[in-house]
């Protein structure tokens, strides 16, 4: 599977998800996300210690961000194939198994549409590849 459409990276994370990704490296130097598919912890994106979650053979890698390898569901990747996940981070609480939780800002997905490869832009976030 390509990690990119049209060019583009299917996932990308903006300056203040690469600086918590950093922050939570500190604490944990290998980690991955799992992008959730709801249930307790709604849609969030989820990160946990590589040797503490198994990625199944059915999940689809979407790329990397800040170095992180980046996974969702087969089913979920059919939902959202079409779309480019950005991680955020707002302020709030993680989710409950997610190396977020406790830092009072948690990580958040948002997304927009491929269309034909026209610039990702997102309102009041930069957003960078590394």
């Amino acid at each position: 599977m390509e990690t990119t459409v049209n060019g583009e990276p299917r996932v990308l994370a903006t300056d203040a998800a690469l600086d918590l990704i950093a922050e939570i490296k500190r604490d944990h130097p290998d980690i991955l996300f799992h992008q959730s598919g709801g249930c307790c912890d709604g849609s969030s994106p989820m990160c946990y210690p590589a040797n503490e979650f198994m990625v199944g053979d059915s999940d689809v890698k979407l790329g990397e961000i800040g170095g992180v390898p980046v996974y969702i569901s087969a089913s979920q990747f059919e939902a959202w194939k079409h779309t480019q996940l950005i991680i955020d981070v707002v302020p709030g609480r993680g989710g409950m198994f997610s190396l977020d939780n406790g830092r009072e800002k948690r990580f958040l997905t948002r997304s927009r549409l491929f269309s034909g490869g026209e610039a990702c832009a997102v309102p009041d976030a930069t957003v960078r590849t590394v």
